[in-house]
């Protein structure tokens, strides 16, 4: 694999043109343009009652130039008075003109104003309103995931986390790319619009707070800076990167990743899998889709199965997590199981199942 020059990071430290943006995402009710044309037209269409509200007792104002008002005048004289400038030069003279300037006019001048004033506060606000939301979102993220490219690996790993109860509030996805952040808030997740192996796009991740990041770059040489920076940010948090090729794997263990899929391989090898016996092929794929038909789990022991051996339990056990070791069911090195271990289990995956597995409440009966 070859990674980046010095000269390029060098570069890429350096760059103070890379801009990146916080997106949180939103109910778009209206698009944006379709409320200030909305607002202009309903503006137009008080314009042009006032007119002809005008136009139609013509006879009751004058006007200083020749006396009469004509359509244009009206117009002319709606325009003015709605807008508050009021030259003077049309002024209603009989009482019914005074009486529809007073019931009539004077509320279509008010409406008027709340139209266009409003629009005009709800665009200059509109800045304050997201600064308030990313200043809140920021103070109440923490313990999140972090998912670190949005494509089909990161969009796939994201969704099986969240099929096991991780809420979309607690994911942040960081991209390179406007259109995929767009892509990521349309379907509830907080984006940032940045280049990953910089440290500040990260921190704007909250990073330092995260419990899990999710590796998912499209380049292997990208996957290794990522690893370095976001493991310098934190140190505690669980790194799982994904690599193209299999020679890359031990370089992103060493980087910081707490383990390491190699897409490429995953994939022949269920393709191997599939040719040999599909339907072992299609229960793979069912237990590495969270949430439907079989789920892997990993859980505590509880104070019932301690002493137990693995095949005693009520749950399918496969594995069992010792310390830094997993071990298999039927390792002899098991013995009984401690109350410190943890249960790699197959589940039948249940409405009232579908929980993070590392917070999964498990009874203590």
């Amino acid at each position: 694999m070859k990674l980046p020059g010095h000269d390029a990071i060098a570069r890429q430290a350096d760059e103070h043109l890379v801009t990146y943006r916080v997106r949180l995402p939103r109910k778009v009710v209206e698009h944006p343009f379709r409320q200030v044309a909305r607002r202009v037209i309903m503006a137009l269409l008080l314009l042009v009652g006032t007119a002809l509200i005008v136009y139609a007792d013509r006879g009751g104002y004058s006007d200083n130039s020749d006396g009469s008002v004509d359509l244009l005048d009206a117009f002319y004289y709606a325009t003015v008075s709605l807008s508050t400038t009021g030259y003077g030069d049309i002024t209603p003279v009989s009482d019914a003109a005074r009486l529809t300037n007073i019931f009539l006019i004077t509320p279509m001048r008010v409406l008027f104003l709340i139209i266009l004033v409003g629009t005009t506060l709800e665009v200059l606000t509109e800045r304050t309103r997201e600064e308030w939301r990313l200043n809140r979102w920021r103070s109440t993220l923490r313990d999140h995931t972090v998912v670190v490219g949005f494509g089909t690996k990161g969009r796939s790993a994201i969704q099986t986390v969240c099929a096991t109860g991780l809420k979309k509030e607690q994911v942040v996805v960081v991209d390179p790319s406007s259109k995929v952040i767009e892509a990521a808030t349309a379907d509830g997740y907080a984006g940032i619009v940045g280049d990953a192996t910089r440290s500040e796009v990260l921190k704007r991740a909250e990073v330092h707070k995260a419990r899990k990041i999710i590796i998912a770059t499209q380049r292997d040489d990208t996957a290794v800076l990522v690893t370095l920076t976001a493991r310098q940010l934190n140190k505690g948090a669980k790194i799982v990167a994904a690599v193209r090729e299999e020679e890359n794997a031990p370089l992103l263990k060493q980087s910081g990743a707490d383990a390491v899929i190699t897409s490429a391989s995953a994939a022949g090898r269920l393709l191997g899998l599939s040719v040999l016996s599909p339907a072992a092929g299609m229960v793979m794929e069912d237990l590495i889709q969270q949430g439907t038909g079989l789920d892997i789990v990993e859980r505590p022991v509880i104070k019932a199965e301690v002493g137990k051996k693995p095949r005693e339990t009520e749950d399918l056990v496969v594995s069992i997590v010792r310390g830094h070791r997993v071990l298999g069911y039927d390792d002899v090195a098991v013995g009984t199981l401690e109350l410190t271990d943890r249960l790699i289990t197959i589940v039948r995956a249940t409405p009232g199942s579908q929980i993070a597995p590392d917070v999964r409440p498990i009874s203590q009966d």
